[in-house]
């Protein structure tokens, strides 16, 4: 099933070191599935879901991966920026019919952030496997 899957891989930039481990392990995850995959990044993570949006009105995906990290500051835009993404992430997955993994991490401080990061924990994997889960559900 995997094979003719085309996927839109959108990532934040904001924290280098974090979205490449994520692309990286994104990325390799698809090549072993032998899926297309085709991937932009952008500053923020409140730019994923815009660009995610404009993307899907301009092409056809049958699935999108959300990557990024926003980490806990001082004042309660941590709180604002994430649960925006979310709603904006699900209303545009509802909207154009396709699944979006949101693997956009939610971390107390860097330490956290690498850790959910790394290899181990292979947080992108599992975004990829959830948005197969769906598409596999829906195979004619």
């Amino acid at each position: 099933m995997e094979k003719n899957l085309k996927f839109l891989i959108v990532a934040s930039n904001f924290y280098p070191e974090i979205t490449s481990n994520l692309i990286k392990q994104t990325t390799s995850h698809l090549d072993l599935l032998k899926c297309k995959y085709e991937k932009y990044t952008v500053t923020g993570s409140l730019e994923v879901p815009t660009l995610i949006s404009i993307l899907l009105k301009k092409k056809k995906y049958d699935a999108v991966i959300a990557l990024g990290c926003i980490i806990r500051g001082e004042t309660q835009h941590y709180q604002f920026i994430s649960s925006s993404i979310v709603n904006s992430i699900s209303s545009l997955s509802i909207k154009y019919s396709v699944p979006i993994s949101n693997a956009i991490l939610n971390c107390e401080n860097m330490e956290q952030a690498k850790i959910r990061s790394s290899k181990e924990k292979d947080k992108s994997k599992e975004a990829v496997e959830a948005a197969l889960s769906v598409l596999k559900n829906i195979q004619d």
